[in-house]
């Protein structure tokens, strides 16, 4: 069971577990969505996985490191998604040390979508994102990726942060949404598959036109719902209109 209500050494007041707007974690500086600690008193938020930190934790990408949970930026980036490290965070203690938005670190390893769509994290990939057209998000970094098991889908965590950043910035969530009655993104399901559907329905992508583009299309949108859902949490109608635009 969640804890609802408690005291955060970060902050002065009772921070309360909700769910509302978009907001700007006061922990790692991060966007948020869906649930999340705030003050009734001030506008104060943090993500459950800053709020709830462990002193430290692992990772299956870093298998030698134990990661330390601090307050520390000293100008460093996220491995996982090539951010500025702004706020807390998780550090190993390696000369060349690796840093972890705490979000980041708590990243689900594999998703499932309708038509058995399966996604997994990781840190070695071989596709190009489709939506920046590269294999690294920056030179000498590839940070990490969700990719389908038939290697036809892949998106970067950082360009997925930054598509719904932009769309933060340029004011896509000030309105007024109906968080419970618009559930726009899709549902992550709970079967699992051992083959991609993609592979029945994508050819080579020489010569592509009508439903064969069409079919891809509908796909990338259901993998990038997918991926938003899985990086930022809960789903929102303010989410669904973003992954509608970008792929109108």
């Amino acid at each position: 069971m969640k804890v609802t209500e408690f005291e955060h050494p970060s902050h002065p007041h009772i921070l309360m577990l909700s769910c509302g707007e978009p907001y700007k974690c006061d922990g790692c500086k991060e966007l948020g969505f869906g649930s999340c600690y705030h003050c009734q008193d001030c506008n104060y938020h943090l993500h459950e996985e800053c709020a709830m930190a462990s002193e430290s934790a692992y990772h299956p990408f870093f298998k030698r490191c134990r990661f330390i949970f601090r307050d520390e930026t000293y100008g460093r980036i996220c491995d996982a998604c090539g951010k500025d490290v702004m706020g807390v965070s998780y550090k190993c203690l390696h000369d060349e040390a690796h840093d972890l938005h705490p979000c980041c670190l708590k990243l689900q390893r594999t998703i499932y979508g309708d038509g058995g769509i399966k996604l997994k994290l990781s840190d070695k990939v071989l596709s190009k994102c489709l939506k920046c057209k590269s294999k690294e998000i920056s030179k000498g970094l590839k940070g990490w990726s969700y990719v389908s098991s038939c290697g036809e889908f892949c998106y970067h965590v950082a360009c997925v942060k930054d598509l719904v950043m932009e769309k933060w910035r340029s004011g896509y969530f000030d309105g007024n949404v109906d968080l419970k009655n618009n559930l726009a993104l899709t549902q992550i399901g709970t079967s699992s598959t051992s083959t991609c559907p993609c592979n029945e329905v994508i050819e080579r992508r020489g010569g592509w036109f009508g439903s064969k583009a069409k079919k891809f299309s509908k796909i990338a949108r259901m993998v990038l719902k997918l991926v938003i859902s899985a990086i930022f949490g809960d789903p929102t109608a303010g989410l669904a209109i973003v992954v509608e635009a970008l792929n109108s």
